[in-house]
């Protein structure tokens, strides 16, 4: 079986990669919060629209939950907070589980549901992320949220960085457009993205306090993080090296 791995990005290109497993990445800002909070130790439940964030919020109302987001660069009403990795990590209330809301990138996460699973990935675990998924999957699609219809630099650099890392793995790359992406950032700089609108909203918005936490945090987790009955939970180092010390279903079936 040839394993391939494929670069495309909005959340509505997810149902095209039905038989895949997914690997959501929005960098600029829902992944890199999401994984923010769950390595503190806060429970993280990613909502794909807010009447699944209000239902949400009801179920886990005993438990005070915390809402963070936005819908178009606005915080909605009732929310607490704005979709912020810097300030997620500022707070020590991690008891309280997080409800996320982003405008694209947790619609992303939700969407795997369909698929052959769900994984989270931002440039604080990329290559841990790209190490946890070999063998595991045939098929695998990096899928960039996307933000007004365009894939963002950002999304193509971290989607980019985690396939090439499957390519050296044995996998291929699915279609040309793969291809391209992995050679356009291969070897690129971490900050190679600065020219990206997501960046400039940031400036705009006086929100670079979150672009110089996600560049202060570059590949500084070494877990996989995955979606599992609705909530991002997270695999840390020692478990990811034990598994991968074991065959796969995908390696067994193949003896």
């Amino acid at each position: 079986m040839t394993r391939t791995v494929a670069i495309d990005c909005l959340p509505e290109s997810v149902r095209n990669y039905a038989d895949c497993a997914i690997v959501a990445v929005d960098v600029i800002r829902a992944t890199t919060t999401a994984i923010t909070a769950v390595a503190s130790g806060r429970r993280c439940y990613p909502a794909a629209t807010l009447e699944e964030a209000t239902v949400l919020e009801s179920r886990l109302r005993a438990e005070d939950p915390l809402l963070a987001g936005e819908l178009g660069g606005s915080t909605p009403y009732g929310f607490e907070m704005t979709n912020t990795p810097a300030g997620i990590a500022e707070r020590d209330d991690t008891h309280r589980p997080l409800i996320l809301l982003s405008t694209s990138g947790t619609e992303v996460i939700g969407e795997s549901v369909r698929c052959q699973g769900g994984y989270i990935a931002c440039l604080r675990n990329f290559r841990a992320q790209s190490e946890y998924l070999v063998g595991r999957h045939g098929k695998i699609a990096c899928i960039g949220a996307g933000t007004r219809g365009e894939f963002r630099e950002e999304d193509q650099l971290c989607c980019a960085w985690i396939a090439e890392r499957l390519v050296r793995s044995g996998y291929r790359p699915a279609n040309e457009q793969t291809q391209r992406i992995i050679e356009r950032w291969s070897g690129a700089r971490a900050d190679a993205f600065l020219m990206s609108r997501s960046v400039d909203y940031l400036r705009r918005t006086d929100q670079l306090n979150d672009l110089d936490f996600i560049l202060a945090h570059v590949d500084d987790l070494s877990a996989s993080f995955e979606l599992r009955d609705h909530q991002i939970v997270m695999t840390p180092t020692e478990q990811v090296r034990e598994e991968v010390s074991q065959p796969t279903v995908l390696e067994t079936r193949r003896r």
